[in-house]
């Protein structure tokens, strides 16, 4: 009768608990890279963020002082 559930199958047993003994393996790991991967783009993203600011900052500063500069240079009695 052991043909009815072929689930019960040695063979079949081996092959599932080492299956389900890799994928329990793999979700541990995975779930430990993954939150600090996250937090690691995060902060990288942040720092990012900060430069750009930064040098769009410097870009516009310069920019208005340059275009202070014309302004007077050029004025009416220039």
């Amino acid at each position: 009768m052991q043909w009815l559930n072929p689930m019960n199958d040695p063979v079949v047993v081996y092959v599932r608990s080492h299956v389900e003994a890799r994928i329990e393996r793999l979700r541990e790991d995975s779930e430990r890279s993954r939150g600090a991967s996250a937090i690691e783009w995060a902060i990288i993203t942040g720092i990012l963020a900060l430069i750009a600011i930064t040098v769009g900052w410097v870009i516009f500063r310069r920019v208005k002082s340059a275009a202070n500069k014309i302004n007077v240079d050029n004025g009416p009695g220039g």
